[in-house]
């Protein structure tokens, strides 16, 4: 195997894998690293069933740049989805004629699950960076950002909202979690807010808190969603409930298919609709997610 700034553990012309044997794994420079070095190849990271991963690199692990390889000691399985896998030779892969979750999988989490609240929005890129995440942890949370980093655990704390515009960027918050991303002329923010089991997300609150957020960051497009999660922000490699749609909002006055609500926020010059498509408590309000965005996507219905 070739030597590596990221310190792969093994390294085949389809994968790098790093094992990483520790009870929280983040996105540290050591993996942001290893992920700069792939290339073509993915980014397999490889934990035993008692690790949990932070936000930042559970999003990470949800793309094709990287998996979340789980090693329970009878064999593998992908963390965030229980498909059992195996070692091809270049790479661990789904095992084809799986017909169930790997059994760790399947096992109740460790610790009382609580709520995540997650928001995703596009902008075009402010003048300062953090502008609009700054804004809105104070609208949702009461607080501003406590610190900033390109990994983690974070070097910087929070001086105000004019960061470097890196590629990514990561923020944290009272109980929360921003990822930033620059691509051209596009700023996106996810942000992650955890709820204790005993409180309710604040899901009422929503279209006036994004109609506030609208006045001072026109917003092009903007997700809601509800799902089970650790109050720690942490992710097991588990089972916890599939996540629920809230709401939808897309610039413009725009109008839903029959049968959809819709809300008008945001300043007279950068308007935006909101359509409401779920409590947060179950997942079968993605058909609507679809049947609405099938709809927005028509440039007959611009």
């Amino acid at each position: 195997m070739n030597e590596t700034r990221g310190g792969a553990d093994a390294l085949t012309p389809h994968s790098m894998v790093v094992l990483r044997d520790r009870p929280v794994v983040a996105l540290s420079p050591a993996l942001a690293e290893a992920l700069a070095e792939c290339g073509p190849r993915v980014l397999q990271i490889v934990t035993s069933p008692a690790s949990r991963l932070t936000i930042p690199l559970r999003a990470l692990a949800g793309t094709p740049k990287a998996t979340w390889v789980v090693a329970p000691g009878d064999g593998y399985y992908e963390g965030l989805t229980g498909r059992p896998m195996r070692w091809d030779g270049t790479a661990f892969t789904h095992v084809p004629d799986a017909t169930d979750y790997a059994p760790t999988y399947k096992t109740r989490p460790s610790a009382p699950l609580g709520s995540h609240l997650t928001l995703t929005f596009q902008a075009r890129p402010a003048e300062n960076p953090g502008a609009q995440i700054e804004h809105l942890l104070h609208l949702i949370t009461g607080h501003p950002p406590l610190g900033w980093g390109p990994t983690e655990p974070l070097k910087h704390p929070w001086n105000g909202p004019d960061l470097p515009r890196a590629p990514h960027l990561i923020l944290t918050g009272k109980n929360a979690i921003a990822t930033l991303n620059f691509s051209g002329e596009t700023e996106t923010t996810t942000l992650v807010v955890a709820y204790p089991p005993s409180t309710r997300p604040p899901i009422t609150d929503l279209p006036p808190l994004i109609d506030a957020l609208t006045t001072k960051t026109p917003i092009t497009a903007l997700m809601a969603q509800l799902s089970p999660g650790r109050p720690d922000l942490t992710t097991e490699p588990r089972w916890s409930g599939a996540a629920s749609p809230i709401g939808l909002a897309a610039a413009g006055a725009r109008t839903g298919p029959p049968g959809f609500t819709r809300q008008r926020l945001g300043p007279p010059s950068a308007p935006l609709t909101w359509f409401p498509l779920g409590d947060g408590r179950s997942p079968d309000y993605w058909h609507r997610h679809h049947q609405l965005l099938t709809h927005l996507n028509n440039p007959t219905h611009t």
